[in-house]
């Protein structure tokens, strides 16, 4: 059983949604056998992630730096910072429409993704 992860371990790689945008992933179902996916994700300023939606997850959202423009379905646009969570609930479309500033946050979701 690994119960530590160090995140200078692990790579950034391309995020699915926009390859200028990377993530490392921390922990899956897949590697781990827990129902949750926990990945950093850095967003350089001026990136965004386009719209999209999880049908069978949760997915929260914790900036450890930077600033963003954030766009969820039923809410409209807002400003997420550090120390700001988000939750976007399962079957709802949402995006990050812009970096104001090179951004790391966590990503969770629940159940896991991966």
């Amino acid at each position: 059983m690994k119960a530590v992860i160090r995140e200078e371990e692990l790579d950034w790689t391309p995020h699915p949604l926009n390859e200028r945008v990377k993530r490392k992933i921390l922990l899956t179902k897949r590697d781990f056998n827990v129902d949750i996916t926990c990945m950093l994700v850095k967003i350089e300023r001026g990136l965004g992630i386009p719209e999209h939606i999880h049908e069978n997850q949760d997915d929260i959202l914790y900036p450890l730096s930077g600033k963003f423009r954030m766009w969820i379905d039923g809410i409209g646009e807002f400003e997420v910072g550090k120390n700001v969570m988000v939750r976007v609930p399962k079957g709802v479309k949402h995006r990050i429409s812009e970096a104001y500033e090179d951004v790391v946050l966590l990503d969770i979701f629940s159940p896991a993704i991966l």
